[in-house]
C-alpha cells in the first residue's frame, strides 16, 4: 500500500510512512498492516464494538520498544468514538472500535495488537465472556494444549451445560471462551473459572496446572483463568500479534483442532483469504447468539468438586 489516503466505511483515513518495515524478519511494512486491517475490519467489529480497547503500538517495528496505550491521545480525530472507563482513583478515555475506519486509522498509528475488555460498556462490571488461556511451556508442546482444550470443552459443555468457542492466540497457546449473559459480576465469574481450572488440573495432574509461578509449572500446560477480572484484556479475534511471522489470533471451529493445526499457521498473509471464504459469520457465528448464566453451572461444579 503506497497511497496517501484510504477509504474505510465512507471515511477517508490519511496514511503516513507506509513503506516503513514493522516486521524486519518478514519484510512486512506498515502499509501491509493497514491493508490487512482494512480487509479484516468487518470481521473484527462484532468482537470489538461496545468494548474499551487497549492498543499495542510499535512505531519503530517489533524489534524496538512498543507502546501500550489505553488513554486516547488528543490528536486522534473527532470521528473516533471514545468512552470514559472507570479505574481505581479516576477514569480513562479509551477507544471504541465501532467502525472500520477506526481500525484502519489505528493500524496507521502502528497499532499491531488490539486487546479488548471482557465486558461491554452498558454492563462494564459484568463480563459477557469467560476466557481460559491455555499456555504450554514451549511451542513443541502444542499437542498437550490440544488435549487440554478438548478436556476443557468436555467439562464445560458435557458436564456444566455451557457452550465453548476456540481461537488461536497468535502465540503458542489457545483461548477457550464461554459466552455469558452478564448477570454475574467479575468476582463471581473469575472464581468459577478458577474452580473449573482447579478441577481439570486435579483430574489431569500430568497434563495441566493452575500454578501461577512459571518456575513451578514444569512441563505442564498452564490453565490461566486470572484474566477474568475487571479491566483485564484479551487479544481480539483477528488481531495481529507483534511477533515474527505476524501471526493472527484466529477463531476456529472445534473440528479444526486436529493434529495438523499449528499455532503459527494463521498470519497476516493467510488470514485475509480465510476471512473472505467465511460464510454465515464463520466459526464464531453462534457466539453472539448464545448467552449463559453461571448459577446452574456453579452448582454442578460444586457437586463435581466434592
Amino acid at each position: 500500500m503506497t497511497a496517501d489516503t484510504v477509504q474505510a466505511g465512507g471515511i477517508t483515513v490519511e496514511l503516513s510512512h507506509t513503506g516503513k518495515v514493522l516486521f524486519p524478519g518478514d519484510d512486512i511494512t506498515k502499509g501491509d498492516l493497514v491493508a490487512y486491517y482494512q480487509r479484516a475490519a468487518e470481521a473484527m467489529l462484532p468482537w470489538l464494538r461496545d468494548r474499551p480497547v487497549a492498543l499495542r503500538r510499535y512505531p519503530d517495528g517489533i524489534t524496538a520498544q512498543g507502546i501500550f496505550q489505553k488513554n486516547v491521545p488528543r490528536y486522534f480525530p473527532d470521528w473516533i468514538t471514545r468512552a470514559e472507563v472507570p479505574k481505581q482513583g479516576g477514569s480513562l478515555q479509551q477507544v471504541i472500535c465501532d467502525k472500520p475506519a477506526t481500525i484502519v486509522y489505528l493500524a496507521n498509528q502502528a497499532c499491531i495488537e488490539f486487546h479488548s475488555f471482557l465486558s461491554r460498556l452498558d454492563r462494564i462490571d459484568d463480563p459477557d465472556q469467560l476466557i481460559f488461556d491455555l499456555d504450554p511451556p514451549d511451542a513443541d508442546r502444542f499437542g498437550d494444549v490440544r488435549s487440554t482444550a478438548l478436556l476443557l470443552r468436555d467439562l464445560l459443555e458435557g458436564e456444566l451445560g455451557l457452550t465453548t468457542f476456540l481461537k488461536t492466540t497468535g502465540g503458542k497457546g489457545l483461548h477457550v471462551q464461554v459466552p455469558l449473559d452478564a448477570t454475574a459480576d467479575f468476582d463471581t465469574a473469575r472464581q468459577f473459572a478458577l474452580d473449573v481450572g482447579a478441577l481439570l488440573a486435579a483430574r489431569n495432574p500430568g497434563l495441566a496446572t493452575t500454578e501461577q509461578r512459571k518456575d513451578k509449572r514444569g512441563d505442564l500446560v498452564y490453565l490461566d483463568a486470572m484474566r477474568n477480572a475487571y479491566a483485564q484484556l484479551a487479544v481480539a479475534p483477528y488481531s495481529v500479534r507483534a511477533r515474527p511471522g505476524a501471526p493472527v489470533a484466529t477463531p476456529l471451529s472445534w473440528d479444526e483442532l486436529d493434529d495438523k493445526l499449528r499455532p503459527g499457521q494463521f498470519t497476516i498473509r493467510t488470514v485475509p483469504d480465510r476471512i473472505s471464504g467465511l460464510s454465515g459469520g464463520g466459526p464464531w457465528a453462534e457466539l453472539g447468539r448464545q448467552r449463559f448464566g453461571l448459577a446452574r453451572a456453579r452448582r454442578t461444579l460444586q457437586r463435581l468438586a466434592t
